[in-house]
């Protein structure tokens, strides 16, 4: 650093010991001056420009009243997302022949708005209005890609107030389960694309084999055109941006279909997207948002204009849109949950990291793809845990952050409401099944709101399994439930880790970290943490995905990036006025001698492939021979 600081400052030190040995001169006290002077007037010049092309832009925006906890609106009994056509009291002006969907916050059961579902009509024509868009972006180069995205890390650092609630209006989350999986994974995504993008896709230089050395050859990393991201409702701001901040920065045009169950947020979300590509003088139709029931959704992933599909969820529909993306061989990366493990190694300091276990399976009320859903402890220390996991456990509060109550609005909540009960009858005959076969419980019911009877909350729960084969061991939850399980050995740990169909993400903890990453090397999935939880997705420098049924291909990282592109190999002449390839005569149609033919092409590979000089010798001699006869 101090070399680099010489180099820098050299010229003016040299030139200020000249000046002094001169002092007596006046004029030399003018030139010194006036050095200093147009110094400094490079300097503003320089920094000017920079900021006049890299500075973020402001934009203008409104904050949705909804998002606002003071705000009231009609309770949905019972709400799903076609309550509107049940209650007239938040039935719009339908058209006929075509399908709404209710938004509700699913903590309290609040109306949020009932919106008109996209057609396949729609859907093309916003397909094409992106394909549009997409041919003047695919020439911006990598500062004004980054200028849009430095404009949003700027925007979401100073909102996340406002992101977060909307989050929380949308899902039921907390705020603090908001601003750790909405803002704070985004803001890391923007950050690596920021400094590290351009990197990823600029054109990649590949080396040349002896037989080529008068080549050079290259990767380019060419857009695609327009690609489609269909993702999950559990963090509806980061699951939209994410896909989207990654796909215009590689060039191309986005169209995101967002689960109709956040509808009225991921709109909010894309729009302010949509205002700072207007701000920063792009065309705002470069990015699409589709919100339609499934019967529409195959006029996205069967679209011929869609050249890449990212698509966040389960297996079940994962495996229906790879079949659609078939018909025009759409490539697809599919990230379909998992059921991640958390091996702890024998005489591990269980209170140590009794509240990064916490944290891994209660965030986002366990709706997250990469929590923790089985620990894996060892015999000895398996009693212990589960009493350190049941005390915390019974303690946890869930609740609204939306709503004000009697409990007063800043009151703690711990756990938030799931998304829908819909799935409370299937968590529940799991868990008493397990209870069935010799498990012990801690809570394992829906749980009913003192304050918000209509908030679809499930209670904390603690399993403590006899065996892997349990159905509740084998199944995604995506839920408020802890599993723990019980090993002898470590080589018995490994196999109950990888005793399922998913291999998304895992965590390994112990005393000895060698013995850990020996551990992890035996796991088989796509991401794994030693003493922590999941942190392979905030450090956006890595690939995310998973094996088995958890999917195949990665977003985030610069494999994420360049698999939104065409790689699209280069390759030409370093001394074109020099040499070139040329077809030797004896190679040239019409072919005068078969024979001769390939007495000179067995000659050439003897030369350049053999493994011994002697034979590349021999095989130089045949050549030059084949040559001249």
């Amino acid at each position: 650093m101090n070399k680099i600081l010489y180099l820098i400052l050299h010229p003016f030190l040299s030139f200020n010991l000249w000046a002094d040995e001169h002092r007596e001169d006046e004029g030399i006290d003018i030139f010194y001056a006036l050095f200093l002077c147009v110094a400094a007037g490079i300097w503003l010049v320089i920094r000017r420009e920079r900021r006049s092309k890299n500075s973020p832009i402001p934009f203008h925006f409104s904050a949705p009243k909804e998002a606002d906890p003071n705000w009231g609106s009609v309770k949905i009994l019972n709400p799903t997302l076609e309550s509107h056509l049940e209650d007239e009291n938040i039935q719009p002006m339908m058209l006929p022949d075509r399908r709404y969907i209710t938004c509700f916050d699913p903590s309290n059961g609040l109306h949020i708005a009932t919106v008109l579902a996209d057609n396949e009509a729609e859907i093309a024509a916003k397909i094409q209005r992106a394909i549009k868009a997409q041919k003047t972006w695919m020439y911006t180069d990598f500062v004004k890609r980054r200028r849009v995205l430095r404009s949003l890390q700027k925007w979401m650092v100073e909102n996340q107030d406002i992101c977060a609630r909307v989050a929380c209006r949308d899902t039921g989350k907390t705020l603090v389960d908001a601003a750790l999986g909405e803002i704070l994974v985004t803001c890391s995504k923007m950050e690596w694309i920021m400094d590290h993008g351009e990197d990823a896709l600029k054109p990649e230089s590949r080396k040349s084999n002896f037989i080529q050395f008068y080549k050079k050859s290259e990767i380019h990393y060419n857009p695609l055109g327009v690609v489609a991201a269909i993702v999950s409702w559990n963090y509806p701001l980061h699951n939209a941006w994410s896909p989207i901040i990654a796909s215009i920065f590689a060039g191309n045009g986005v169209v995101l279909k967002c689960s109709e169950n956040v509808i009225w947020s991921t709109s909010w979300f894309v729009n302010i997207i949509k205002l700072a590509l207007e701000a920063c003088g792009h065309d705002p139709e470069l990015v699409q948002l589709v919100c339609c029931w499934p019967e529409q959704a195959q006029a996205l992933t069967k679209s011929p204009y869609i050249k890449h599909i990212t698509f966040i969820g389960s297996e079940t529909v994962g495996r229906q849109i790879a079949r659609d993306a078939t018909d025009h061989l759409t490539p697809v990366t599919l990230e379909l949950g998992g059921k991640d493990p958390a091996l702890i190694l024998p005489n591990t300091d269980l209170k140590q990291w009794i509240s990064t276990w916490m944290r891994g399976i209660f965030q986002n009320a366990g709706q997250n793809c990469i929590g923790i859903e089985r620990l894996i402890v060892h015999a000895e220390q398996y009693d212990d845990l589960f009493d350190m996991l049941k005390e915390r456990i019974e303690k946890l509060r869930c609740g609204s952050v939306t709503q004000p109550s009697d409990q007063g609005y800043l009151s703690p909540v711990d756990v938030g409401a799931m998304i829908s009960n819909t799935r409370f009858d299937a968590l529940e005959a799991l868990i008493k099944q397990a209870e069935e076969d010799g498990a012990k419980i801690v809570n394992g019911e829906r749980y009913q709101h003192v304050y918000h009877d209509q908030g679809t909350f499930f209670q904390p729960t603690l399993v403590g399994l006899t065996k892997n084969s349990a159905a509740i061991a084998q199944q995604e939850l995506f839920a408020p439930i802890a599993l723990v399980m019980s090993y002898e050995t470590v080589e018995e740990a490994i196999e109950l880790a990888n005793g399922t169909r998913y291999g998304l993400g895992a965590s390994v903890f112990g005393p000895d970290q060698k013995e850990c990453l020996e551990v992890a090397e035996e796991l088989d999935c796509g991401m794994v943490a030693i003493n922590d939880f999941a942190v392979f997705y905030v450090n956006q420098d890595l690939p995310f995905g998973g094996t088995k049924a958890s999917g195949y291909g990665r977003f985030g990282g610069p494999e994420g990036l360049r698999s939104l592109t065409n790689p699209k190999a280069v390759v030409y002449d370093w001394w074109p006025a020099f040499i070139q390839t040329s077809i030797p005569k004896v190679l040239d149609y019409p072919v005068r001698s078969l024979g001769i033919s390939f007495e000179f092409t067995s000659g050439l590979i003897r030369f350049f492939y053999a493994d011994t000089w002697r034979a590349r010798i021999q095989g130089l001699v045949a050549l030059i021979q084949a040559q001249r006869k």
